[in-house]
């Protein structure tokens, strides 16, 4: 599920991100969401976000609970 809608998504999941430096190869890094950084409601490349550890990516999927 990828994410392209602010509103699915909250500080407190647990996500897979994309890095900036992992968009070619598209490996994918999995943590929990600290801040939301993407102002706008919608975005049609992801949301992006800042996970605990500091990392900064956008969102490819949500990890069910």
């Amino acid at each position: 599920m990828g994410a392209n809608d602010r509103s699915d998504i909250r500080p407190g999941l647990t996500v897979d991100i994309v890095l900036k430096q992992d968009q070619r190869s598209g490996r994918l890094t999995r943590g929990v969401v600290r801040d939301i950084l993407t102002r706008s409601p919608h975005h049609p490349h992801e949301i992006k976000v800042r996970l605990e550890d500091g990392k900064v990516g956008r969102v490819k999927h949500i990890q069910s609970a």
